[in-house]
Parts: structure tokens; sequence; C-alpha cells
């Protein structure tokens, strides 16, 4: 498993140098600068490259940029509407020039509106750390008094429906802005930071779209995009929807291992793949995370190795973001069945035996509590949770791991 990091670009505040301090192999970016449906250019990819291969002193850092993070799909795309057929012509001529640079491996996702939703992006913990939180009554409470999105009420349980309306009622005009900027935080790194006005748009746009149409949106995409990776030798991988059920009435379509094995099955090339991010999948409890990486490994191109801590067993549920080894997805278990998906590869003669993995977002501590960075992003706590996966990994690579309870004795 390749070790790779995440970088927002010579603006992120964990540098070139920390990556280097923390002993990664390699580089996951994007061009967030660029806007969604534009193409990617020559020059900006190779100015991206540049960026991230010297440190601050002009040292080489021997660091590439090996996974694109996110090569955004536009809502007229996921909509079918306005400029699609141009957005997506844009999109493969940036997958032309992605791969001329040397990159392989290409994220993105489909979520519509945004790209992930938490209710509190700095939720302090019993030790002192901070980590981003989803919760559940917070969330109604923006969906039904501060949004007041017609018909939101309907859309949770009686009792979460309640405690909402007692929790905003107790709210200050301070408390429900800030709320309302963590809902609609947006895509990491990006300057597409939604007001309350553009969600309401774009909702009213997606109200006739349902989950079966989005997911149809998504195989054309795919039946488009996907011949043309696998003629280039690229890996696409789909990241699965944060959180995986619907919120806003928004139609999700990759929440589970199903939704995943239908639309691998309805463009059936390698090129068509998988993001499996642990942590987003890990936040629905019929979500059986080893075990998608055994039964769907062979496309699985990408991995995100987070956890979460859920807080009850419904699907649409309140959880929040733990320490890499500390929440419901066994870390272990995962990282073994990810590894044996290697040897596979391996044996089979396949190109991309090693599969890159980040460790992703992380709590806050120590002195990221000072540098407020990206949020979910931190220099140390990431740093934690990346020796923490390194460890396993190292561990169940060890031949005496495959020895036995028989270890050797000095």
């Amino acid at each position: 498993m390749r070790q790779t990091w995440r970088w927002f670009g010579p603006k992120d505040l964990v540098s070139v140098d920390d990556m280097m301090q923390a002993g990664v192999e390699g580089v996951v970016s994007a061009l967030h600068h660029v806007p969604t449906g534009a193409v990617w250019t020559r020059e900006e990819i190779a100015r991206r490259q540049s960026q991230l291969a010297q440190m601050k002193d002009g040292a080489p850092s021997g660091l590439r940029w090996e996974v694109v993070e996110s090569l955004p799909v536009s809502e007229d795309i996921k909509k079918q509407k306005g400029d699609w057929r141009a957005h997506l012509a844009n999109y493969k001529t940036s997958l032309h020039a992605l791969r001329e640079a040397g990159i392989e491996v290409i994220c993105y996702n489909f979520m519509p509106v945004l790209d992930w939703t938490r209710t509190d992006l700095a939720w302090r913990r019993p030790n002192g750390a901070t980590c981003m939180r989803f919760d559940l009554v917070d969330f109604a409470a923006f969906d039904i008094h501060i949004l007041a999105r017609p018909g939101a009420a309907e859309d949770f349980p009686p009792d979460v429906v309640e405690d909402a309306g007692r929790r905003f009622a107790r709210m200050d005009d301070e408390t429900r802005a800030t709320l309302a900027r963590n809902v609609v935080f947006g895509l990491p790194g990006a300057a597409e930071n939604f007001t309350l006005e553009d969600v309401r748009a774009h909702l009213s746009e997606y109200a006739s779209i349902s989950a079966e149409q989005l997911r149809t949106h998504l195989i054309d995409f795919l039946s488009e995009v996907a011949p043309l990776a696998q003629e280039l030798g690229l890996r696409l991988c789909c990241h699965p929807d944060d959180p995986p059920f619907s919120l806003l009435g928004l139609p999700r379509v990759m929440s589970t291992e199903a939704d995943y094995r239908t639309v691998m099955d309805a463009v059936d090339l390698s090129a068509n793949g998988i993001t499996l991010c642990s942590g987003s999948l890990g936040a629905r409890p019929d979500n059986d995370l080893p075990g998608m990486m055994e039964r769907l490994g062979e496309r699985v191109h990408f991995l995100h190795l987070r956890n979460v801590h859920r807080e009850s067993d419904t699907v649409m549920g309140s959880f929040y973001e733990a320490e890499h080894l500390g929440g419901g997805t066994d870390m272990v278990a995962l990282i073994g069945a990810a590894l044996k998906e290697e040897a596979r590869r391996r044996k089979a003669g396949r190109a991309d035996i090693s599969i890159p993995m980040r460790p992703d977002h992380g709590q806050d501590i120590l002195d990221d509590l000072n540098r407020k960075g990206q949020p979910g992003y931190p220099a140390i706590g990431r740093l934690k949770g990346l020796a923490e996966l390194r460890g396993i990994m190292a561990a169940l690579s060890h031949p005496v791991a495959g020895a036995g309870a028989e270890a050797p004795r000095s």
C-alpha cells in the first residue's frame, strides 16, 4: 500500500516540508482554483507538479503528484442540464492532459450540491482534541428551521423533529450562523462555498431528479469517460457519498456495496473503479468495510483510511471523526484485506499492485489546534493516523504474522 498525503497546494498550511517529514511516498492533490467544468491545462498541471517538487529551501522533495482528488464532475453533468456536454468534453480533455503528465489515478464523486456535510468542524473531545462531527439533531434544526426547506420535517423521525425544534429555539443568532456555515462549507480547498440561496437554488433543480435518474446520469457519464480512461491507462475511482444517506431531500447513489456493484456492472471496465473511503462508508452500520475490500477489491484503485464513531445503529444517525483506530471500522481487518488484494494482484501480474492510500482526516491535536488548517486535514493528527496505519501494515506484512502464534525467541 503506497502511503500518500492530501495537499491543497501552496496555500495549504501543511507544507511540502511537513509531508517530507511525515515520510509519505506520494501526493494527492487537485487544481482547486480551476472552475468546475473547465479544462485542466497541461500548464496548470505542470505548475502544481513543480510546486510540490521543491522544499522551502529549494531542495528537491522527490515527491510526485500521484493521485488526483478530485477532478470534479460539474452539477450540469450530474443533472444533464445546461453546459453538461461541453463540461463532459472538457473532462475528457483534462484526462488526456493528466495522462501526459504521468498521473494515472483520478478520484471523483457524484454527490449532488455538497461534497460532504458536517454540523461541527471543531468538536471538542474530552482530551482537548477537536474533530469534525455530524449531529443529526443539529442538521435537522438547520434543514427545518434555518434553510426552511419545504417538507424537511417529513425526512426525519418525529423525536428528532421535536429535539431539533427545541435546540433551534435555544440557539442565538451567532450559533445559527455558525451551523449554517458548517453545513454548507462545500468542497475542501475550493472557493465554492455556498450561500443558503445557492443551496435552495440547487435543491430546486434536483427536485425532479430521483436516485434512479441520478444513477443513470452517473452511468451515462462513465460510459463516456471510462472507455477513454481504459484506453489511456488511467484508473477512475468514485468516492462514496459523505455521509452515505440522503440529506436535504437529495438523491444518493454511491452509499452501499450494492450501489458500487450496480455501477461497476453497468460499465464493466477495470478503469471504472472505487475510492474505498472507510470513514464515509463506515458512517452506515450496514456497510462491512473489510468484506467490501474482499469482494470489490479488484476494482479498488484508492483507499481513504479513517474512522468514525457512530452514535446509533440507524442508517441516518449522528457520528464524529474518531481516531484512526478508535471508531467502528476494524482497521486491522480492512488493511489485512487490502494486503491480500495486493498479493492477488502480484500473483496475477497486474501493474497496479500497490494501492495508494492516504490517512484521511484526523483529529486536531497539539499544535494543530493553533495552526487552524483545512478542517479535517491537520498535520499532526494525520501524522498520528499514518503512524498507526503504517504500524498495522508493517506488522501484518512481517514474516512473524504468517507464522502463527509461535514467534521466534532470542
